[in-house]
Formats: C-alpha cells, structure tokens, sequence
C-alpha cells in the first residue's frame, strides 16, 4: 500500500507530481479552487484541515512576505503584503510528529533548510526553493550556472526582461518545458515548484518510511 502525502497550500500540483512520481499518493488542500490539480483535491483552509490519516505532510505556503519582490518594493516605500502562513502553519504540522516538510523562498524564516535548483536537475529554471524537514535532508549539489548557461524565467509576465542574464519564457509551452510541467497554465505555472524537486525529496521521505522508493 502506498505511503499517503498531505499536500498543503497545493497550487496546481507542481510539488505534489514530484511527491507521486517519488511513489506517493499525494492528497492537495487549497483554499482556492484548484481545476487540474492532478490528484485528490479538497478545496479548504490548510490551517483547519484534518491532519489524520497521512503519513507525511508537505506545505508550501505563500511566500509573498519573503520574497526578494516584496523586500524590494518594502525598501522603496511601495505597498507589499504581509500575510504571513508559515509561522502559523508550522507548529499544526510538528504537532502531528509525522515527517514533513515546509517550502518556501530565499529569506523565509526556515530552520536548517537544504536549497535546490533547476540547474543540478537539468531544467531550463534556477528557481532556488528551500526544503525544511524535521528528517535529515540531502541537498542535490551545488548550483550548475554555469553550464545551465542563460536561465528560461517564469514570471508574471511573459517576454520580459529579468536579472541574472535571464530572460523569460516566449510562449507557455517554452515555460512549461523549463519546469518540467505540462499541465498548468501561465498563472498557475509562475508560482509552481518544479516536480524534479519534490521527487528528490519525496525519495528520501520514503526512504525514512523505510518505504522502497
């Protein structure tokens, strides 16, 4: 019988592809409705849904407050929001003593978090995204930037212009190919975390489940 994931603030289910593909069955709790979200989909408020019932938990909850975009805006006296889920979240998540993991930007108040990147996954993004866990985890090696070469963005908006020598993506399907995603939209795509990244961590989830991945 398969291990089963709780997938909480889910999106469209960029995390939750790579938790599946790592052998998961993957449950996603969003408080928006989430159309192609690919598996089972409970549109709730993470904060109140049950916890029972899993045997691992994910939570990706919005990073808005710790983004590099709102620091930006903050320092030039601009309007940025903050709303804050992770600091609420994570002691709900610890109580359940199962093993999990919270993801967020550069700049969140994670503890001990292993980062990732497109580059070392062969991904057309950088998309740097940090994993805390109450399980040791193993990152996936040092940034490749360089033999990456010019990164493929995926942003707010298309075509434009964006730091690092990168640009972002033409069409959607050139976005969705960086990711490595091929069901999401633009919207749903500009905030999704690659699958490569969770399948990573997934493997290790089930490893510590002593689970063959």
């Amino acid at each position: 019988m398969k291990r089963r994931l709780l997938d909480l603030f889910c999106g469209a289910g960029g995390a939750a592809m790579g938790y599946h593909r790592a052998g998961f069955e993957v449950v996603g709790v969003d408080i928006e409705r989430q159309p192609r979200y690919p598996f089972e989909f409970h549109q709730a408020d993470a904060l109140t849904f049950p916890l029972e019932g899993f045997d691992a938990i994910h939570a990706s909850p919005p990073c808005q407050k710790f983004s590099i975009t709102a620091n930006l805006a903050r320092a030039q006296g601009k309007q940025a929001s903050d709303v804050d889920l992770l600091t609420p979240i994570r002691p709900l998540i610890e109580a359940t003593g199962l093993p999990y993991v919270i993801e967020n930007v550069k700049g969140a108040p994670l503890r001990d978090p292993v980062q990732l990147c497109g580059s070392t996954f062969g991904l057309g993004v950088r998309r740097h995204r940090l994993f805390e866990s109450n399980l040791l985890l193993m990152g996936h090696g040092e940034c490749r930037h360089k033999e990456q070469g010019r990164p493929v963005g995926v942003y707010h908006v298309m075509n434009d212009e964006v730091p690092q020598g990168g640009k972002t993506a033409q069409t959607l399907e050139e976005g969705q190919r960086a990711m490595g995603i091929d069901w999401m939209t633009w919207p749903e795509l500009k905030g999704a975390i690659p699958p490569a990244y969770t399948e990573w961590i997934g493997a290790q989830l089930l490893a510590a489940l002593k689970v063959p991945a």
